[in-house]
């Protein structure tokens, strides 16, 4: 889960690192009774990238063409998303920016401190400008400043950069995040430091450690102003795609080559779900047949989804229950599905009760069970197609989805 830039200042400002004055605005009327002084930088609140580029960045000298500026980013979409509230922050006249980072290094285990001299970086070439230290013990200033060294700072500007790192990393510490950054860092005439941008993101799987992160989890979710699905989706690590072809899987490599070969073999792919985490609103832990029932709930709400293909790689914990999931979504809504069979106009594309098909593909000793479970159900027609080689499974989802779509 990323933060907006406005949390992220909030958190910059309580753990002592400096950052602007600055004041929320929910309306454009707010603008009238702001706290500090013109000029000011209006921004957009989204999660995309790109906001400058997107006119979602705008200074302004007076009250007026700040209302007038506000109304138009309000209703400024960037990468389809509206945002609901802005951020007036006071104008600074930068002579130079810098890039830092704390990120989590997945490879090594541990958190890793990132420095460059540039802000604007092209990520192609990063790794030539990029300094790094990873924290390899416990952390001391001594990792800060090291960083600082090897960015090539000397003197107040290298203590200043060093400080401002070692609140980055004990920020990092204290929230179970994955990723601290600011991006610029900004150097006055004087000398002094600012924060002029920064981002924040969330361990999802610490959400719950943390009540104050867990109510902001749950603030998102209800003022998300899309779609239902897109609600969910919004908290999920997953892909929103307007397909015939649901897919679900237990990773995100998995999730994405799945994708692919869909789209290779003439299918549409629809919506997409990485099973492996949680929701960010769920506060308590979640097992992943809860989640596997919530994925599948998901793609059953969205009629566009005619087919439903489970990948499952390697092993998962609960084989055993995940079976009887399956089990109980193809006997849901069995009575009514012989209303709706009287009505049916002959369409494939989903089974008579209104629910998508099923193609599982499941690739491990350990769903041996689960496999012996599932050809055991007693189903009618194409209602559930069990498979173990990948290209297979996805050539009967394609196939599946070929009819025309379903009429509600």
């Amino acid at each position: 889960m990323d933060l907006l830039e406005y949390q992220v200042k909030e958190w910059f400002g309580n753990i002592g690192i400096p950052v602007l004055p600055s004041q929320r605005i929910d309306h454009p009327t707010d603008l009238k009774r702001l706290k500090i002084r013109y000029p000011i930088v209006l921004k957009s609140q989204v999660h995309a990238a790109e906001r400058a580029k997107a006119g979602g960045v705008r200074i302004v000298e007076t009250t007026i063409d700040a209302i007038a500026a506000a109304q138009n980013i309000f209703n400024l979409r960037i990468w389809g998303e509206l945002p609901e509230v802005l951020l007036a922050e006071s104008k600074y006249d930068a002579k130079q920016e810098f890039y830092l980072a704390v990120v989590l290094d997945t490879a090594v285990c541990r958190p890793v401190l990132l420095g460059c001299k540039e802000a604007d970086i092209d990520w192609e070439t990063a790794g030539e400008k990029m300094e790094y230290v990873v924290v390899e013990q416990e952390f001391s200033p001594f990792y800060a400043r090291r960083l600082a060294l090897k960015m090539g700072l000397e003197g107040t500007l290298m203590q200043s950069i060093s400080s401002v790192v070692e609140k980055m990393y004990h920020l990092f510490i204290q929230q179970d995040l994955d990723l601290v950054e600011i991006n610029p860092l900004a150097i006055n005439a004087s000398g002094e430091v600012m924060a002029l941008n920064g981002k924040v993101r969330v361990n999802e799987r610490a959400i719950g450690r943390h009540p104050e992160i867990a109510q902001m989890a749950e603030r998102i979710v209800k003022t998300n102003n899309h779609a239902e699905i897109n609600a969910h989706l919004s908290n999920w690590d997953g892909i929103e795609m307007h397909g015939k072809i649901g897919i679900l899987g237990n990773g995100t490599g998995s999730v994405l080559a799945t994708l692919d070969l869909v789209a290779n073999a003439g299918g549409k792919p629809g919506v997409c779900l990485n099973l492996r985490h949680a929701l960010l609103s769920d506060t308590s832990p979640t097992t992943f047949c809860d989640r596997l029932h919530t994925g599948l709930q998901i793609l059953t709400a969205d009629k566009s989804i005619q087919v439903i293909l489970i990948n499952l790689l390697g092993s998962i914990h609960q084989s055993a229950e995940f079976a009887e999931v399956i089990g109980q979504f193809l006997q849901q809504d069995k009575s009514e599905g012989k209303s709706h069979a009287v009505r049916s106009n002959g369409s494939k594309g989903r089974r008579d009760n209104g629910c998508p098909r099923l193609v599982v593909r499941l690739a491990g000793s350990e769903f041996n069970a689960a496999r012996k479970y599932l050809a055991a159900l007693k189903t009618q027609g194409d209602t559930l197609i069990l498979v173990e080689n990948l290209d297979e499974a996805v050539a009967e989802a394609v196939r599946l989805a070929k009819p025309t779509a379903y009429k509600r």
